[in-house]
Order: C-alpha cells, then sequence, then structure tokens
C-alpha cells in the first residue's frame, strides 16, 4: 500500500517536524513516541541519518518503499546531478503540482483530489497522481461544480502559502502553468539529497 494510514502525529514527532499537518499534540509532547519517548537516547550512525532522511522524504510525498526506490532508479540512469533530478522528479508528480497550486490543502488531499478525477492536464483528464509533469504542461481543476469547490475552498485556506517561482498559477481560471523545472534552491531546504544518494549507493 502506497498511502501511509497509520498515526500522523507519531511521524511528526519521529522527525521533528510536520510532515503531516501538525497538531496539538506535537506542541505538547515534544520527544520522541513511544512509552520511553522523553528519556530514549538513540545511536546515530551514518546510516540510520541516511535511512531517517529517506523515511522523511517517502513519507512527505506518500510513496511506497517500491515507488521511492524506483523513482531514485530513474534519477540515477539521468544525467545530472543525482540528488537534484531525484527531488525534480518528486516535486513534478501531479499530485504534488496539484498541492504547490493550492488546489489542496495536503500531498494526502492532493493525491485523492487527482484520483477523483478531478484534474486535467493540457485539456485531458488525468487520474494518475504520479503523472510527470513537463516545463509548458497546463494543470487544471475540471469544470464540474464540485471539483471547483473543493478548489476554491482549499485555495482560501492556502492564501499564505505562495506557489514556487516555476509554477504560474491563475486562481481565477482555476489553472496553473509549469514554466520550468524547479531548481535545488527552490525545493525543500530541509532535505539533505546527498544523505538519501549515500544510502542508495551503499
Amino acid at each position: 500500500m502506497s498511502r501511509y494510514t497509520g498515526a500522523t502525529t507519531r511521524i511528526n514527532r519521529r522527525f521533528g517536524q510536520a510532515i503531516f499537518p501538525e497538531k496539538k499534540a506535537m506542541q505538547n509532547k515534544p520527544y520522541l513516541p513511544g512509552q520511553h519517548g522523553p528519556h530514549l537516547r538513540r545511536r546515530v550512525s551514518d546510516y540510520s541519518t541516511g535511512l531517517n532522511e529517506k523515511q522523511k522524504l517517502r513519507m512527505m510525498y506518500g510513496l511506497s518503499e517500491k515507488q521511492f526506490r524506483l523513482t531514485f532508479e530513474r534519477a540515477k540512469r539521468t544525467r545530472g546531478v543525482t540528488g537534484e533530478i531525484f527531488m525534480q522528479l518528486l516535486e513534478t508528480r501531479l499530485d504534488n503540482v496539484v498541492y504547490l497550486l493550492g488546489f489542496a490543502r495536503t500531498r494526502k488531499a492532493a493525491r485523492q483530489f487527482v484520483c477523483h478525477g478531478h484534474v486535467q492536464v493540457n485539456g485531458r483528464k488525468v487520474d494518475i497522481p504520479s503523472f510527470e509533469c513537463v516545463p509548458g504542461d497546463v494543470v487544471e481543476v475540471r469544470d464540474r461544480s464540485s471539483a471547483r469547490q473543493l478548489a476554491q475552498r482549499s485555495l482560501d485556506e492556502s492564501q499564505l502559502r505562495a506557489s514556487p517561482a516555476w509554477l504560474e498559477r491563475d486562481e481565477a481560471a482555476f489553472k496553473g502553468t509549469l514554466s520550468r523545472l524547479p531548481i535545488r534552491d527552490e525545493m525543500d531546504k530541509t532535505i539533505n539529497d546527498q544523505l538519501i544518494v549515500e544510502f542508495y549507493s551503499r
């Protein structure tokens, strides 16, 4: 199963940041989850550091281990900096683009939004969350009242979250255009992609 359906606050506390929408429990318990969380001391090895970074990124994008590994292998075969290409492949997934455009509150909600057939790319309906968007693609919420009501609600709630520079958003038309591929500085800076490359290179 590619979707994580377990306790989200537990994951947030494990990594010390809001991988999933933050809840009050994380503020009340700023220590590791579990019975021995307040007193637990972890042994930090190079392997565990790389593993944690890999798991953190995988959870953020909601991918299964197999999907994540196949995406990395594809980045590895592509000419260029493996870590940056890997992050680009994740960032340009259709569900992530829908999330960044503000049509869904979370990546998990964006995945569901796409699966339910509310999105079209270049005028054609696409219901595959892993669909790879390329420069020039126009991502649009379908002209249906149910789809646009959901998108408008998300846009209203995400006004403080600006779209990245590599995406052009037209809120009135419920559409966005991928103008170019993102560069590393425009992607999540809390992720050390080099650790993930080293982890898979063992």
